[in-house]
């Protein structure tokens, strides 16, 4: 299966596989999408001729797929955003019966209140369903689209850049293999588990102001 995927990662569908699913890991978050691109990203590498003498047939672009990445985040926050705008009572019931998301709510809405949200967004991308959380958040409180829109292209920006850099230096510095696939998405996750962390630290919303 591995090498299915890793060939897959060094054709031209690779666009397509990303955009997919990273459109729909802020509704499954269990989605490999940062491997993909990270596999993706390693192609990259091995297709300049630096990081190992086997030469892929195709070679991903590596601004392409930045653009790719960052663009079907956005899209998915969007998606998220706006029904969760529309949602209504039956959606703020639903988090009402669950206490980690209301805990999120009130923090990211006292967040949002003081301007400090933006931070908040581009945080919550890197953190495990972080970014499903935010938009969902950003939905209920009716905070503006110019006021959301911005920060989730940053995040979105921000998380592709990150992860189709750890593949393609990754692979530069440890050649093409999967040990170096490996070791990018370990460094992924722990980007990840370190904004999560971050988020659960901030201040709640009984000491904001």
């Amino acid at each position: 299966m591995l090498e299915s995927v890793g060939a897959l990662a060094a054709s031209p569908w690779i666009y397509a596989l990303v955009a997919l699913s990273v459109l729909l890991d802020v509704f499954l978050p269990l989605l490999p999408s940062g491997v993909l691109v990270i596999m993706a990203a390693t192609a990259a590498a091995a297709g300049s001729g630096a990081a190992s003498d086997h030469v892929p047939q195709y070679v991903p672009d590596i601004l392409a797929l930045t653009l790719c990445a960052a663009t079907a985040s956005v899209l998915g926050d969007l998606v998220v955003y706006r029904l969760a705008r529309r949602g209504g009572d039956r959606l703020d019931r639903a988090i009402a019966r669950s206490r980690r998301l209301t805990s999120a709510h009130e923090r990211v809405g006292a967040a949002l209140a003081r301007g400090s949200g933006g931070a908040l967004v581009v945080l919550a991308r890197f953190a495990p369903a972080g970014r499903s959380a935010v938009s969902l958040i950003a939905g209920t409180a009716h905070r503006r689209t110019r006021d959301f829109l911005p920060w989730s292209a940053l995040a979105g920006l921000s998380w592709a850049t990150y992860s189709v850099a750890l593949g393609y230096f990754g692979a530069h510095w440890l050649g093409a293999t999967w040990l170096a696939t490996g070791v990018s998405v370990l460094a992924l996750f722990a980007a990840g588990a370190g904004a999560g962390y971050l988020m659960r630290r901030g201040p709640s919303p009984t000491k904001a102001g």
